[in-house]
């Protein structure tokens, strides 16, 4: 059952927007002069937890008609029957109130902007039908992770964070736009607006590129600012962001319009290694 769950909301794609909420958190320690906050920070990732998957379940029960015709995603776990549409639905209700109950408790202004995330996040399901910028309002929805765990530690906003969610939003437009390359014909068919069915795979392609280059600059003007701002990000942040963008670099050499063989090794492998070492190697350079 707890397995079946777990495969609706893909818990493993948490990888992606997990680390940019602990680089956030740990801006906001440093900014603020606190000390290292177990609890809140357990609090914080509760909330990535409980927002990433009432949004996930909610988009799996949004296009459970689509999905059910679509021969790739047909086996997911609502047209398959493995989960019911109603319980999937009842998953979405009690992740959302826990992520609304759980801000409560870091600070008032995170509770105040609760629905706001949600909104955010559970929103992103119907833009699909109706604006090939789906992808953007798909990394508006992560892009929420840095910024909201800098609000949780100092309750003020900051261009730092913000800048890391700009690139956060970027980065993940442009690879949703390569996972989605797979669906261009279904999406034609059946009149969902992504960018490939939109604009073909080729200029999709070329999009996604830009979006990775934008992402690039923006991660290196956050770094940038915050080595300046704060004194305290120095080599290893640089060898982090290095990497980061290298592996930009490299999921495009993945996949090509005519060779979609590749695309999970770009969309998930990749990302996720560019997301956890950058992360890790942020948190680390404060404490060396």
């Amino acid at each position: 059952m707890i397995r079946n769950y777990l495969s609706l909301i893909k818990f493993s794609h948490t990888i992606f927007a997990m680390p940019f909420a602990l680089v956030g958190f740990f801006l906001g320690i440093y900014h603020s002069g606190q000390g290292f906050d177990f609890q809140k920070l357990i609090l914080v990732l509760l909330c990535m937890i409980f927002a990433r998957s009432a949004a996930m379940a909610f988009n799996r029960w949004q296009d459970r008609d689509i999905d059910a015709k679509n021969p790739r995603t047909v086996v997911r776990e609502i047209p398959s029957g493995v989960i019911k549409e109603k319980n999937a639905l009842f998953f979405v209700i009690i992740m959302s109130l826990a992520f609304i109950l759980t801000t409560y408790f870091i600070n008032r202004l995170c509770f105040y902007l609760s629905p706001v995330a949600l909104l955010v996040v559970l929103g992103y399901s119907y833009t699909k039908r109706f604006t090939f910028l789906c992808h953007l309002f798909l990394g508006l929805g992560l892009a929420l992770a840095p910024v909201g765990a800098y609000l949780a530690v100092t309750g003020v906003f900051d261009w730092i964070p913000v800048l890391y969610g700009i690139a956060v939003l970027f980065w993940t437009a442009g690879f949703d736009i390569i996972y989605a390359l797979q669906d261009e014909e279904f999406d034609k068919e059946n009149q969902l607006k992504s960018m490939p069915a939109v604009l073909g795979k080729k200029k999709a392609l070329m999009l996604s590129n830009l979006l990775h280059v934008l992402s690039a600059l923006a991660m290196i003007l956050a770094g940038i600012t915050a080595g300046q701002n704060y004194e305290q990000l120095h080599l290893i942040h640089y060898i982090g962001l290095a990497v980061f963008i290298l592996m930009l670099i490299y999921q495009h050499t993945l996949v090509k319009p005519n060779d979609l063989s590749r695309v999970n090794l770009a969309f998930f492998t990749t990302n996720g290694i560019a997301s956890v070492l950058f992360g890790s190697l942020f948190i680390l350079d404060f404490y060396i």
